[in-house]
């Protein structure tokens, strides 16, 4: 597709997306209504826009630097100010609702595929690399996507039409706190809790309101990142080279996995240090922020439209079985409202969206619980969506 800004203007994009997660945080902490539908859809919102109206192009070496390292640093840094000791007495809740959105999952796909494997092709690859993302991520569905190796074409369609239903369900999610129903019939302690911080300003503006900071803080995050990344990374990398069998590689060999394990590790091991660190919140957040821009850019209308429109269906029904589910096996084990959305959420989107979704609405209580169970897809995905795969070859 022709965009205005061509795909290897490296500034022009890196200068795009830097500027409209900037504007998007903006908006989100000066006006209510922007606080309400928050600053992480806005800027997935938005850059959907300037794809669509043919601005940005729908790939870019620049957005897989994004996901490459931007993604990886902001990890660690959105958890150093963590107390682990504290976060197991509220995952435990988290962990069975999030397994819950991943039964969702898989009941929803054996319903798409059964309704319209006669109408795509490869849906057996499709369920099994969607079956994945949709427990773990984006890196479980181009682990799948290799396994299964699905022709390019139908891979570049349901990538659109994912991104695009990430977007749609985001956007639900964001919305139904605010709807009186679900006030009605579910607990929403955290959303209280948010809103009556908020008195004087919206729950964004009040979250991250002004801090100290120093050189050294700048320079001990940075660095503690940036280490956690490289050594997972060699740790990860010599797993997959080292061993075949696939629980070594599945775990041990997920760089998402092992850096959030070991970031845990050290925070436990060593908290004063990382409580005398002021900002690894606010850096981390603006890494996410950019992350944002970047999921929302392949979501081309164009593309769904002329070639994935019953592919956004099958997605469409996984998704909203994944949501009906958790909030109904939710509502019957008393599960809170906000505990439920980011399962959803982190099962959909992974964990780092479903933090982000959490920092925006100022359910602060939960990021770290959300994104350490989160992770945990990361590893059940690929094992889920290699069965449903294989399982759903066995029809065709």
């Amino acid at each position: 597709m022709h965009s205005l800004i061509s795909s290897d203007d490296v500034w022009v994009l890196w200068g795009f997306i830097a500027v409209w997660a900037a504007v998007s945080i903006a908006l989100e902490q000066r006006f209510k209504w922007a606080s309400a539908v928050s600053g992480a859809i806005l800027a997935l919102a938005g850059a959907m826009v300037f794809t669509n109206i043919g601005v940005l192009p729908v790939e870019s070496p620049v957005y897989d630097t994004v996901w490459s390292y931007v993604v990886p640093l902001a990890i660690p840094l959105l958890l150093f100010q963590i107390n682990v000791r504290q976060i197991f007495k509220e995952s435990r809740r988290l962990l069975f609702i999030f397994l819950i959105s991943s039964l969702g999952t898989v009941v929803g796909s054996i319903i798409a595929f059964f309704l319209l494997k006669q109408y795509i092709p490869y849906l057996d690859k499709i369920g099994g690399m969607i079956s994945a993302s949709y427990i773990g991520g984006g890196i479980n569905f181009a682990a799948m996507a290799a396994k299964f190796e699905a022709p390019g074409e139908y891979v570049s369609a349901t990538v659109v039409a994912d991104n695009f239903m990430m977007a749609l369900l985001f956007f639900i999610l964001i919305s139904i706190p605010a709807l009186k129903w679900f006030r009605r019939h579910y607990a929403m302690p955290f959303e209280d809790q948010a809103k009556a911080e908020g008195n004087s300003g919206n729950s964004a503006e009040s979250y991250w309101k002004r801090k100290d900071i120093s050189l050294k803080d700048i320079a001990f995050n940075a660095g503690a990142a940036f280490a956690l990344v490289a050594v997972s990374g060699k740790i990860s990398g010599y797993f997959k080279i080292t061993f075949s069998h696939p629980l070594l590689t599945g775990t041990l060999g997920d760089q998402y996995l092992v850096l959030t394990s070991l970031t845990v590790l050290i925070i436990f091991l060593f908290p004063r240090f990382f409580e005398r660190l002021n900002g690894s919140q606010e850096l981390g957040t603006y890494l996410i922020y950019l992350f944002f821009v970047v999921i929302g850019i392949p979501a081309d209308l164009r593309l769904i439209i002329t070639n994935a429109p019953l592919i956004l269906l099958f997605v469409f029904i996984i998704a909203i079985s994944n949501l009906a589910i958790s909030l109904a096996v939710g509502k019957l084990f008393r599960v809170r409202l906000e505990e439920i959305l980011l399962a959803v959420n982190a099962t959909v989107g992974g964990p780092t969206t479903a933090a982000a979704m959490a920092i925006a609405k100022g359910w602060r209580e939960l990021v770290a619980p959300i994104m350490l169970v989160g992770t945990l897809g990361y590893l059940i995905g690929n094992y889920v969506g290699t069965f449903m795969g294989n399982w759903f070859s066995s029809f065709l």
